[in-house]
């Protein structure tokens, strides 16, 4: 069973970001265009569940696939799509959970959505402190319940993505 964990925001994600970087530009190599650490462990001060969410951007979707046996032998778990039309998902670390592979092809509206939520955090100071409060309460009230703490912070997050996406535009 997952527990769900929030704690401080930890500066040594961002190494560990770097560490996976590496193994994945070896295996997506030519494919890929470009890589970014996104959620919450991408924003310094955030409180987070401790699990790297990596997005690279690739060319062509439809070949991702090719490197889902390469992607398995550094520990990955191929979920698909898992949800989100045009998305190739892979989670590595079983039920403790260490890294989230989002793969989205260039062009995709989603690569916009998770670098405006994650700009928009860096840059509001209060809104960052907010979500992360509530997310630390709501792994405290539901520690084995992981659809309800991901239901408990989805409207805050909707209201928090409305408001990131309206300023990113403003600001790029």
């Amino acid at each position: 069973m997952r527990k769900v964990e929030v704690c401080p925001y930890n500066k040594d994600w961002r190494l560990m970001f770097k560490k996976e970087v590496e193994k994945l530009q070896t295996i997506f190599n030519k494919e890929m265009v470009t890589i970014h650490h996104i959620g919450s462990t991408s924003v310094p001060g955030l409180k987070a569940k401790p699990i790297i969410d990596i997005m690279p951007i690739v060319k062509d979707i439809t070949n991702v696939g090719k490197f889902n046996e390469a992607m398995q032998e550094i520990g990955y778990n191929p979920k698909g799509e898992n949800g989100i039309t045009g998305r190739r998902y892979f989670q590595k670390g079983g039920d403790n959970r260490t890294h989230h592979v989002h793969i989205y092809q260039v062009g995709s509206s989603e690569i916009k959505r998770h670098l405006a939520f994650r700009d928009y955090l860096l840059n509001h100071p209060h809104e960052k402190k907010r979500y992360g409060d509530l997310k630390e309460s709501l792994a405290q009230q539901f520690p084995y319940d992981v659809e309800s703490y991901i239901n408990g912070k989805e409207s805050m997050a909707k209201e928090i993505e409305g408001k990131a996406l309206e300023w990113y535009n403003q600001v790029k």
